[in-house]
Parts: structure tokens; sequence; C-alpha cells
């Protein structure tokens, strides 16, 4: 149901009386001094920073959040885990436990499901490039395979030759739904008839079957109706390929790109306005898919979210390493955290919170990162108050893709803790050191110092 948003309110930020005789200060009201009861304090003293901290309880709350939406309007769907989003245990095991299947992207990715315990057959097998040794696997375990091109579904018939069986497997498509860019490198081109040439290339195979549909169409889609124009499409698709070659289509997996409270670079509005609750999303899918589906038919929906569930649950812990007036007359903080463990900053202003109370006007800052590189910059313009060096910052949501795009670059990539949902702090990924970086060099005897 489309939510009614009521007109904003600015309220007069109230800094007390401005004459230098006035004893009242401003007070910067961002200030986080604990993650789900833990002091941030208490969290740096026994982990270190820069830390990164993730809520179990915030993790299960918006997931099952998201399985609400869409089970109390459609009556078949499965959600499946995008491991590309985190891929930290301790995180896919709380989202397995919740019900969430496995979707991967990499033999990488699919060796890390199996070795959580996930079954092959819950295994969405996504992607651009499979290996064949990696499709075999899959096909063996009975792990649903979305084939993105001609070349792997020539890989997939041979395998199956080889192995005496016939596969079932699942085409990805692009389409137009009004999104830009459009991701037409991915699958088959639903407009120009290329998603058809795949099926007639499976139809004419006597090893392949296609029982399902894939489309994934961006990340971060801020406009829901952009969903309901990919499914009309897709059970569109669907349905002609039953009336023409015989397949029957039991799931549309619909991918991911569902956006996280963030704030995406060049749009000023906060999240809170800018970003369509779950709830708008799930309504516009589930009506524009009840409206395209014959009567009594109702097809597996898959759902791969992954930066919506996990980003909100994450948050970093950097620290005030020192301060400098720049020339343009901004001040620059140096933080030792930088894009080498923050690598979404490129994209987005994360919320920046406080460990303490800081009296001081805020003028315009940008937040440095560590790193001997002018490109390492965590947050271009930021208003702060003044900070003294040792002061905590604490940056949200940070949950998605940073611990899964991270680099080893110039600095150890840091600790990784998760507030349990009774308080407790798990060390769920250890700080690195120079052992880990150098066990898999070699260095020839003759270069060898001493």
């Amino acid at each position: 149901m489309k939510k009614a948003y009521e007109k904003p309110v600015i309220n007069p930020v109230r800094v007390g009386l401005a004459n230098k005789m006035s004893g009242k200060a401003y007070a910067y009201s961002r200030v986080r001094d604990n993650i789900d009861g833990v002091p941030v304090e208490e969290l740096v003293e026994k982990y270190g920073s820069p830390l990164f901290v993730f809520s179990e309880r915030k993790l299960r709350e918006q997931f099952r959040r998201f399985r609400r939406a869409f089970e109390t309007r459609y009556p078949n769907v499965e959600f499946t885990w995008s491991y590309k989003t985190n891929y930290l245990k301790a995180i896919c095991a709380i989202l397995h436990q919740e019900g969430e299947t496995a979707e991967v992207v990499s033999e990488f990715e699919y060796e890390k499901a199996r070795r959580l315990g996930i079954p092959g057959n819950q295994i969405v097998f996504n992607g651009p490039y499979k290996p064949k040794e990696a499709l075999r696997t899959a096909i063996l375990e009975g792990a649903r395979i979305n084939a993105d091109t001609f070349e792997e579904l020539s890989d997939i018939e041979e395998i199956a030759k080889e192995l005496g069986q016939k596969v079932k497997v699942g085409i990805r498509i692009n389409m137009d739904t009004g999104i830009q860019p459009q991701w037409s490198r991915f699958g088959f081109n639903l407009e120009s008839g290329q998603a058809e040439d795949a099926v007639k290339r499976i139809a004419a195979s006597e090893w392949l079957e296609l029982n399902g549909l894939h489309c994934h169409m961006g990340t971060f889609i801020l406009e829901p109706r952009a969903y309901e124009v990919e499914v009309r499409k897709m059970v569109n698709f669907a349905y002609h390929i039953e009336d023409n070659y015989g397949f029957k289509i039991e799931y549309l997996d619909i991918g991911g790109g569902l956006p996280s409270k963030n704030r995406l670079k060049g749009i000023y509005l906060p999240p809170e306005v800018a970003v369509p609750d779950i709830e708008e999303y799930a309504e516009r899918i589930t009506t524009a898919l009840l409206e395209s589906l014959r009567p009594g038919d109702f097809p597996k929906l898959i759902i791969e979210a992954g930066r919506a569930i996990v980003d909100e649950a994450g948050y970093l812990i950097t620290t005030v390493y020192a301060t400098k007036r720049l020339p343009n007359g901004l001040k620059g903080y140096i933080l030792d955290a930088g894009v080498n463990i923050l690598f979404t900053a490129f994209w987005y202003n994360f919320k920046v919170e406080i460990d303490r109370p800081v009296h001081g006007a805020p003028e315009p800052s940008v937040l440095y990162g560590p790193l001997c590189m002018n490109i390492d910059v965590i947050n271009d313009l930021e208003y702060l108050p003044p900070l003294p060096r040792g002061t905590r910052l604490i940056l949200s949501p940070v949950g998605a893709y940073n611990v899964t795009q991270w680099m080893q670059f110039i600095r150890y990539r840091p600790n990784v803790v998760l507030i349990d949902t009774e308080g407790k702090v798990h060390l769920i990924r250890e700080a690195e050191n120079i052992e880990d970086i150098e066990r898999r060099e070699r260095l020839p005897e003759h270069l060898k110092l001493v």
C-alpha cells in the first residue's frame, strides 16, 4: 500500500543567543555513545579502531519486515541471500537461520555457501562467468542455474550429455523498465528477441529444459514502478514461452537492487524521504504479479534482496587522528579508516555520529582516510563542530558491500564484531597481520637478504 507522506516540517536549530556575552553554545545533536547498548569506547578498547560492528537484532528485524511485506501479499515467495553483498559467515548464517536460501555469482561464493551447510538445491547460481567445473558441481548438487550467455547454455548441455541426464535451467533476461543506465550486459535482451532466441536454443536441445526466468535490473532502484514493469514483462514472456514452446515456468526471480536507507550522492533529500519503504515495493510487485497471472497460477517469486536487508545493520567506528585547515578554508579531519575498507564511500554520504557531546559552531569539513592517496575521502562535505583528536565517529549504514569490496591496500583490514540479540559481543573476523598478507608469497632464494 502506498504510504501517504505528510508535509515535511523544518524545525529551527536553537543555538542560544548569538553574541559573545552568552553562556550558551551550540551542541552537536548527532551523538551515539553505544551500539545496541554496548558503549562505543568499550568496543574500541577491546577490538581497536577502526572497527566494523554488526547488529544481529537489526539484521533479523529488517529481514522479518521484508518477509512480512511480501508473504502477506503473495502465497509463494522465496528470499535468497545475495552473498556478494556480505559473505561473512556469521551474517550469512543469521539469514539462513531466518529461512533464506543462498544466491551466489561465483564458484568462490558457491563454496562458501556449501561450507556453511547450505545444500546445492538451496543455492541460486547467477553471474556472467561460471567455469565449466563449477557448473558441473552445481548440476550434480541440484542448484538452480540461471544461464547468462549462449556459451553457458552450450557448456550446460555438454555436461548434461556427459552425465546422461536432462538438466533444468533458467535464463537471465534484461529489459527496458525505464531505469537508466539499462543493465544490458547481463543475460539475454527481451525487446531485441535475443531472449526468445535463448528459449529456442534450449527447445532445440534434448538435454535442456527451461523452468525459470531471472532478471536483475540494476542497483539502488529508487522507483518502485520499475519493478512493476519488470514483473509484468516477465509474466507475459513466461506465458509466451509456455504457450509456444511447451515449457512450464516454475519461478520468476526478480533479482535485487532494492535500496537501503542510505544517502546516495547527488540526492539531497534525506533517505527517510527519498527512499520508499519496502511495503511500497512489495505492494507494486505483488499487485503486478497477481494482476498478470492466470487464475490459479502462482509461480515461485524469488527475491534476492541484499543491501536493503543488511546495510542498516552495519556500523563503522573510526577515530580522529589529526586535523588541519585546508587552503579553501574547510576543516580537514584525518581518520584511521579510509576507502580501502569503506569502498562504498564513493557512492554514499553516510550518517555521521560522534561518541560524545561536542560544543562549538559547526563548520564545513572534509573527512579523509589514512591512505597516501588523494582520492581517500570518506565525506567531502560534512558540517561538524571542532572535534578533538581521539573523537570517535560512527558511520552508518555500512553493512552492505564494504566487507566484500574492501582492499588490503596500505593498511591491514580491521576486526569485525557482531552484537547478538542479548547484547553479547562476538569477534566474527579477526584483524589482519603481516603473516596473513605474506602467507601466499614466495621469495626466490637468490633474492633473500638475510
